[in-house]
């Protein structure tokens, strides 16, 4: 899941080699994605009114299918 989001979102920026990925999971069992990307592109991965990310993490949900993992993605500048 980790490359598809990388992939998607080197996608969508600028500055693609700029950004990271880190793959951890919360206390709660949620897949937490930290994403890291230059200051410029940090505007370009939320979207207006978050919907870009939004729409990241419902496809992301999408793609998990029946194994109902929860994903959490986190915007870190």
């Amino acid at each position: 899941m980790k490359e598809v989001l990388e992939h998607i979102l080197k996608g969508i920026v600028r500055e693609p080699d700029l950004i990271k990925v880190t793959d951890t999971t919360d206390e709660n069992g949620n897949r937490v994605f930290e994403i890291r990307a230059s200051e410029s592109d940090v505007g370009q991965i939320i979207g207006k009114d978050g919907r870009t990310i939004k729409s990241i993490n419902v496809l992301m949900n999408a793609l998990a299918g029946s194994s109902k993992e929860s994903f959490i993605l986190k915007v870190v500048r």
